[in-house]
């Protein structure tokens, strides 16, 4: 009998107490999530947080531990095959075949699955026109810039027209102008409602490509909504950053108390947590304190992740 897709109101992926082990260690540690369809949805968190083993276990390529499980209305374990065929994957390190040229690559992984070569054809070069590589079909792959191999294996990841595309890390080890393009064509595809489920260790990056997120530390989920309700749920809508000459912040003392709804001291500067920040550092020289720069800006994801485990996501 063939695999039904499941309802149009019934979660794309579900998880519940959801647990990955390696012997004694646990990566991911019952965390609950749903992703709908059409979705952006991201997994945010620093290098072990339990990213990538999450999403290996949605890519029905690593069996769960404990908990339930269920992608595309169906179980992992009971139907990894059927999933896979469905998927879209872009793994965090580019598998590309420098073999082949860019558009051998496409043709040749459509073939994986069971696509006529001329229907392979046809989407290969529809994808190489959507990824900005149509001049470079003819081309080997090695000599491909970082941000040419990543849109590549994007492409390459949607020749089997996924109804879920998985991306790990898409664009870690990219410059900003390769990061911005790729973002957009990211975009792009959410706008024709493909269902996109990434991990980012980048806070810009989960602000422009998630309609939801959650945050994952030490194997757990400890925050969960839009970027928009994270930061009004953890942060305020301001932030005042103070630099002081040195020696001046470790004498402090208590002199910023009251002065924002919360201060936040790091190594470097002071960050004043206020729906005013002009307010709050007008109200710092009021105080008979000169700090050498101020800058006032609005809360970014960043400030929840400080909020939430006390440092930043790079790691």
């Amino acid at each position: 009998m063939p695999d039904l897709p499941p309802p149009p109101d019934a979660a794309l992926i579900r998880a519940r107490g959801l647990t990955k082990r390696f012997g004694s260690f646990t990566a991911v540690d019952a965390i609950d999530f749903d992703v709908a369809h059409g979705e952006s949805f991201g997994f945010l968190g620093p290098n072990g947080a339990g990213k990538t083993s999450t999403m290996r276990m949605i890519g029905a390529v690593s069996p769960r531990s404990d908990g339930e499980l269920s992608v595309l209305g169906l179980d992992p374990e009971l139907a990894g095959p059927s999933i896979r065929a469905r998927l879209g994957v872009a793994p965090q390190q580019d598998t590309l075949d420098t073999e082949l040229t860019v558009r051998e690559n496409l043709v040749i992984y459509g073939r994986y699955f069971g696509l006529s070569r001329a229907e392979c054809g046809r989407r290969a070069d529809a994808l190489l026109e959507f990824a900005q590589l149509t001049e470079r079909a003819g081309d080997p792959v090695e000599p491909l810039s970082g941000g040419m191999k990543r849109r590549l294996t994007i492409a390459r990841a949607l020749i089997n027209e996924p109804d879920l595309l998985l991306l790990d890390e898409p664009t870690t080890g990219l410059d900003p102008q390769a990061r911005h393009l790729l973002w957009d064509r990211l975009y792009r595809l959410k706008q024709r409602g493909v269902t996109l489920v990434l991990t980012t260790h980048y806070m810009d990056e989960a602000e422009q490509l998630c309609d939801r997120l959650v945050v994952m530390d030490k194997a757990r989920i400890v925050a969960e909504g839009s970027p928009r309700e994270l930061i009004e749920r953890y942060s305020t809508r301001e932030v005042a950053e103070l630099r002081f000459p040195a020696g001046i912040q470790d004498s402090l003392d208590g002199q910023l108390d009251g002065l924002a709804e919360r201060v936040e001291l790091l190594p470097d500067r002071v960050l004043l947590y206020a729906d005013d920040g002009e307010a709050a550092a007008v109200a710092v020289h009021q105080r008979g304190l000169r700090p050498e720069t101020v800058l006032v800006r609005r809360s970014s994801l960043e400030d929840v992740f400080l909020r939430l485990t006390g440092r930043s996501l790079i790691e």
